[in-house]
């Protein structure tokens, strides 16, 4: 019999992971995307897409489907998931791993909030013109914020109906290189970057761009995630799959 692997997906370690984990002999891959990118990355083996309802959700589908083996690999700020993930595993007791990218190291051009809502709230004292790149789920929190000009970078456009910010959308799928960042912040004439603290290297080049610019980053820091056996990479993650098997 085949053990059952659920990889809580949506980044490129949760791609790779199911990728090389497709090759591992009796053991079947199943990776679940949250639905929110118009044009995902579609992983190696069975997909599925869309929330499972909350908590009682997820261990309705652990048990019908017959899980074995659970790894988290979602974004550092899927908070909700990673703490849903962790209760209904514990309640089906089967082994869970989370794979956490590595956090981007504080700079001196920094300055750390801890959420969107703080980051909004000082910018009209830092700049004018704003390089947002958090994404489209929290566009409306920066909406009120009329007087100033945002460039606002996404991979798919702003849900109809939602409230934005002034400013320009600009879609656009990373990674990214330091010569796209730095012509995109001079062209547009930005003053300030908004960003998450995601880590890995797909967007730092934004950061390496606004450090050569001398421009101000408002990073968000992460959210607080359940405690759990962690891995830092793909390779350690397999390791994990081949000890639980």
């Amino acid at each position: 019999m085949k053990k059952r692997l659920l990889i809580l997906g949506g980044t490129t370690e949760a791609t790779e992971l199911a990728a090389k984990a497709a090759g591992i002999p009796n053991l079947e891959v199943i990776s679940s995307l949250a639905g929110r990118t118009q044009q995902p990355s579609n992983p190696a083996g069975t997909v599925r897409s869309g929330g499972f309802g909350g908590i009682a959700g997820l261990i309705n589908y652990l048990q019908d489907q017959r899980i074995d083996l659970l790894i988290d690999a979602t974004h550092p700020f899927a908070a909700q998931i990673s703490w849903n993930a962790a209760t209904a595993v514990d309640r089906v007791s089967i082994p869970r791993l989370s794979i956490v990218r590595p956090a981007w190291e504080s700079e001196p051009n920094w300055i750390e909030v801890e959420s969107n809502e703080a980051a909004a709230a000082i910018l009209p004292d830092l700049a004018q013109r704003i390089f947002l790149t958090i994404g489209r789920q929290e566009l409306s929190t920066f909406a009120y914020l009329t007087e100033l000009w945002f460039l606002m970078r996404m991979i798919d456009p702003p849900v109809a109906g939602t409230p934005i910010p002034r400013g320009e959308v600009l879609l656009a799928r990373a990674p990214f290189s330091v010569e796209q960042e730095r012509s995109w912040m001079q062209d547009y004439e930005i003053q300030a970057i908004v960003s998450k603290n995601s880590g890995g290297d797909a967007t730092v080049s934004k950061l390496m761009a606004a450090r050569e610019l001398k421009l101000p980053v408002v990073m968000v820091q992460r959210p607080s995630m359940p405690p759990g056996l962690c891995a830092s990479e793909v390779k350690a993650a397999l390791v994990w799959i081949n000890q639980q098997l």
